[in-house]
């Protein structure tokens, strides 16, 4: 029978250390929880562990030549978390609760991936090792939580808190980017619209004024120079496009361009307001959710840093890295910043002198998710009247530019 080495938790929360005959892992598991014990560490000793069996060759995992193009999406691994919170409230072993989330997947990367984490937790990695071997699926937020929870014996409840974060982060960007669908699907039919009035409509007028034979006013004059641009150079309308997103793309490849792209993002005028607030609602929420799971504050700061997109921010995280480093607070380099608030500084500020600051960080960032939703509504009505009275503008144009001649035509015969 093969051997196992344990590590678990006793009810008054010391650390116990030991072997069992088991004929599995969820059996020594089951022994375990038996006993009283929280299991956190579980692997079978070598010279009793049997052997894998070799896989056969030519054997293709689950997906074939498609999961090399399969990607895992975010929304995916959120249901599957808050699924695994729910199996291990229910007291069901880790590998097995993986293994019946892992059927219910659709073939693919992700199926593979969870089939392999269970391989490896089977052959006596800890649940948060065998994550890390995919950070593509599983980041250094989500292996970093675990691992905390593994450690302090509390899986489901930081599984629980970390599927309830993730929904939140899910949630937010989804509002954003569907009160932004609405503006940039009018944007683009006006545009086609105006390009099509330019391209087909415009020029059928321009035979018309060449017969009158006499001086045009200079609006229509105008208008007819920018249609035959279009008609004649339209290529430079694809390639200069191609060209302005490669040099953006070519500036943000550098660390200098990168942070001056971050503070111009974050000083555009009503877009800059909502990216500030999502971004600190992000940092508040990472940090505060991780300080809540057990992990030491020096790692979680390394950790929301990688999590914020923002160099501006990313920036002010060092300084507050470097600040309790050296034995000083979180506030004051979030200050100097200039890219957090005064009433954020000052509820970090709080929250480190009463001793709960995970708490006050994730009220925080509820606090800022309402803005950013508000601030996000209020942008997209904005939005809207703009783009249309933009439209009317542009049709009115095209219309007076078309009949000033014709007007003139009229008086002439009148």
């Amino acid at each position: 029978m093969p051997v196992f080495a344990v590590e678990a938790i006793d009810k008054s929360g010391k650390k116990v250390r030991r072997e069992m005959d088991a004929s599995s892992k969820d059996e020594a598991i089951q022994q375990m929880k038996a006993e009283g014990l929280r299991p956190t560490k579980i692997a079978e000793k070598k010279g009793a562990a049997k052997k894998k069996q070799a896989k056969p060759k030519g054997k293709k995992k689950k997906g074939g030549a498609l999961s090399i193009l399969d990607r895992v999406s975010q929304a995916q691994v959120t249901t599957f978390t808050t699924q695994l919170a729910t199996l291990q409230d229910a007291g069901l072993p880790i590998v097995r609760s993986v293994k019946i989330l892992s059927q219910q997947q659709k073939p693919g990367k992700f199926q593979n991936n969870l089939d392999e984490v269970s391989e490896e937790v089977e052959g006596g990695s800890t649940f948060s090792e065998a994550l890390s071997k995919h950070p593509k699926t599983f980041d250094s937020l989500y292996v970093s939580m675990v691992k905390a929870g593994e450690a302090g014996g509390v899986l489901d409840i930081i599984l629980n808190r970390l599927a309830g974060f993730m929904e939140k982060s899910e949630k937010l960007k989804k509002k954003i980017k569907g009160a932004m669908i609405y503006p940039v699907c009018v944007l683009a039919v006006a545009t086609l619209i105006l390009v099509g009035i330019m391209t087909f409509v415009v020029p059928s007028f321009q035979s018309m004024f060449d017969e009158i034979g006499k001086g045009l006013p200079a609006l229509t004059q105008m208008l007819l120079t920018v249609s035959n641009t279009m008609r004649d150079f339209w290529y430079l309308f694809v390639f200069v496009p191609i060209f302005f997103i490669l040099a953006w793309k070519g500036i943000a490849s550098t660390e200098a361009g990168k942070r001056m792209i971050d503070q111009f993002k974050l000083r555009m005028p009503g877009f800059g307001v909502i990216i500030r607030k999502s971004a600190i609602s992000r940092f508040c929420r990472t940090l505060g959710t991780l300080i809540a799971s057990g992990v030491p504050i020096l790692e979680a700061l390394k950790i929301v840093k990688d999590a914020i997109p923002n160099h501006v921010i990313q920036r002010a995280i060092e300084d507050v890295h470097g600040s309790i480093r050296e034995g000083e607070t979180i506030a004051e380099p979030l200050r100097i910043s200039g890219v957090f608030d005064e009433l954020v500084v000052n509820m970090i500020d709080v929250g480190e002198e009463t001793g709960e600051l995970d708490k006050m960080l994730i009220k925080i960032a509820d606090n800022y998710e309402s803005d950013v939703d508000i601030a996000v509504e209020g942008l997209s009505s904005i939005i809207e009247p703009l783009l249309i009275v933009g439209m009317g503008i542009a049709v009115g144009f095209i219309v007076v530019a078309l009949f000033l001649p014709l007007i003139e035509i009229i008086k002439n015969i009148g």
